[in-house]
């Protein structure tokens, strides 16, 4: 059974304490909160605060994935305010072993994450020392793209080589290609547009925790 990750980048923020609380309702483990600076990636998104003001309402792990330059400096903020996941990028790690035990030491999860343009033989110096890894298929910035299918080898590698890893993936994520993700090794599944835009996002989270 898939955890399902729903990415409120894609949410209404006029409602987003009633969507959060729907898809939690519809059976999500997970909720995605996609944090961008503006610089690393072109979008700027929320910040601790969004995050602490969701915190009381809620009972779903709260993945956080920094998208952000210098994420060392923001850690600390995110994991007050409710954080328990921290997803930092290889792309920005000046020293990925310092970030993963600055993680750690605040007592939550920690995963590292590549994009599309990454090798995926990167990650493997820090697997033993990770949550969970996570690999954008999509260029990260903007919801709504289209999956980059041959970002799903590096999924294949993983799982082949970690069964037991917990393997997230973002990025194009719908009911359309699901049974590819699924198959591919991902387990927990970031979904923005696929469930907040749906007629009934209910109906698309179900049936993606259900694969």
């Amino acid at each position: 059974m898939a955890i399902v990750a729903p990415s409120i980048l894609s949410a209404d923020f006029s409602a987003l304490r009633s969507q959060v609380q729907m898809v939690e309702n519809a059976g999500s483990q997970y909720i995605h909160i996609d944090v961008m600076d503006g610089h690393f990636v072109p979008n700027l998104t929320l910040g601790p605060c969004v995050v602490e003001s969701l915190r009381p309402h809620s009972k779903a792990v709260f993945d956080v994935h920094l998208m952000i330059e210098n994420p060392e400096k923001y850690i600390e903020s995110f994991v007050k305010s409710g954080a328990d996941i921290i997803t930092v990028h290889y792309e920005t790690a000046k020293d990925m072993n310092a970030l993963i035990k600055q993680i750690k030491s605040f007592g939550v999860r920690v995963g590292i994450t590549i994009n599309p343009p990454t090798p995926v033989d990167v990650l493997l110096p820090y697997i033993d020392d990770v949550d969970m890894v996570l690999i954008m298929t999509v260029n990260p910035g903007f919801g709504g793209q289209s999956l980059i299918e041959e970002c799903l080898d590096k999924i294949r590698f993983l799982r082949q080589k970690y069964p037991k890893l917990d393997i997230e993936i973002d990025g194009g994520v719908k009911l359309e290609n699901i049974d590819k993700v699924i198959d591919a090794g991902a387990n927990i599944i970031v979904a923005g547009s696929a469930v907040f835009n749906a007629k009934d996002p209910e109906m698309v989270v179900k049936t993606i925790k259900a694969k």
